[in-house]
């Protein structure tokens, strides 16, 4: 443990003693080590967090850990949507960001999941260890989140047709994640799940200690999300500029990348260990706290920053947000059953890649309405299974 957490530190420190210091690199070099300090504080927050739910138990607990632990994600592109108040250009950057963490967690995560539990569960059965070979599975207490998603995924669209992410988004978006978090805190977890790694060792110390570490790891990480996050966020615009690639590009996968792989890699060690309801409930929990929080609450950070009541959003932007809120449909369609079958994370993944061979205008619309065709599909076969989703909108039990 000694050794993960110091590594984390030593990852950290540049970024805390360079902006500190109002020290100035050139931005290759501040992407490189602001990045690489968003990421250690993405890795302090999330053992933190885990660790603290020894004292927090519940589904609502989880809920908030969840938030706790993808700060370092908000922490950028909240500062992207604060800028544009000033600097118009930067709402194209909050919207990368939005936009690319939101279909890097469906199209890449959850299929990661997927593939972790399968070779899981062949490595299991090499071992002459009994083991079900079957799909990945969601506890029944996750139709919660597939009920709220299911609205917010209604709801995102809108800024598709009205190119904004209007005021009346962010409040209905905001409420709904309000409401989300009221209704699962009428669930009764089953006390804390097996942790794993530095969180796994931490929750063994004394109360007294273990609580001490938790809120330290918590300042810490915060410290380094407050230290990190500016720079970083322009330092992607700055080398993109230098380095002759598309800033927006920068913006919308590397910067999600750095900020949401730790949560990525315990999901895989999740599904690796064959606790693929942790691992695919954590990140489905991710979704609906980021589908409707972070795009809520960019219109308050733009207004913040001496811009209007809603966020503008020019072609480009809009055919992201179709792009993501279509991937979103499809997501929820093929785990709205509770089940994740191989083939519709190869789906996902295959969709999600198909973006990158073909990045034009056209591309994205076309692939907008392949999603959208695909997921209404699923969930007019699946309707039943939707209709039990929403009623645990409605009554969590």
């Amino acid at each position: 443990m000694a050794t993960r957490v110091a590594a984390a530190l030593v990852v950290a420190a540049p970024a805390v003693v360079l902006r500190l210091a109002g020290a100035h690199l050139a931005p290759v070099a501040a992407m490189l080590v602001f990045g690489a300090g968003v990421c250690a504080a993405a890795v302090i927050l999330m053992w933190a967090a885990e660790t603290a739910r020894a004292d927090m138990s519940g589904a609502l607990a989880l809920a908030l850990l969840a938030l706790i632990a993808v700060l370092p994600e908000y922490a950028v592109d909240l500062y992207y949507a604060y800028r544009a108040g000033s600097r118009p250009e930067y709402a194209a950057y909050a919207a990368a960001n939005m936009t690319g963490a939101n279909r890097l967690l469906v199209g890449v995560g959850w299929a990661l999941v997927v593939l972790a539990f399968t070779l899981g569960t062949r490595r299991r059965a090499r071992d002459g260890a009994p083991v079900e070979r079957r799909d990945v599975r969601l506890g029944r207490d996750h139709r919660i989140e597939l009920g709220f998603l299911a609205l917010a995924a209604v709801v995102a669209f809108v800024p598709a047709l009205t190119n904004e992410i209007g005021w009346y988004v962010s409040i209905l978006l905001i409420g709904l994640y309000v409401l989300y978090i009221v209704r699962i805190s009428r669930l009764h977890g089953e006390g804390v799940e097996e942790l794993v790694g530095v969180a796994a060792e931490l929750v063994r110390l004394p109360a007294a200690r273990r609580r001490a570490v938790t809120w330290g790891g918590f300042a810490l990480g915060a410290l380094v999300v407050f230290a990190a996050a500016e720079p970083f966020a322009e330092s992607l615009v700055e080398a993109g500029a230098a380095l002759g690639v598309d800033e927006f590009l920068l913006v919308q996968w590397l910067a999600p990348l750095a900020s949401e792989a730790p949560e990525l890699i315990v999901a895989v060690v999740f599904a690796w260990r064959l606790r693929d309801s942790d691992a695919i409930g954590a990140l489905l929990s991710s979704k609906v706290n980021q589908w409707t929080l972070l795009i809520g609450t960019l219109p308050l950070a733009y207004r913040i920053g001496g811009g209007a009541w809603s966020l503008p959003l020019d072609g480009r932007q809009t055919e992201e947000v179709l792009l993501t809120a279509a991937q979103t449909v499809l997501g929820l369609a093929f785990l709205i059953d509770l089940y994740f079958r191989r083939w519709e994370a190869a789906v996902l993944f295959g969709l999600f890649a198909v973006q990158f061979v073909l990045p034009d205008q056209h591309a994205r619309l076309v692939l907008s309405a392949v999603y959208l065709a695909v997921g209404f599909s699923v969930l007019i076969a699946r309707r039943a299974a939707l209709g039990r989703a929403m009623a645990h909108v409605v009554s969590p039990r």
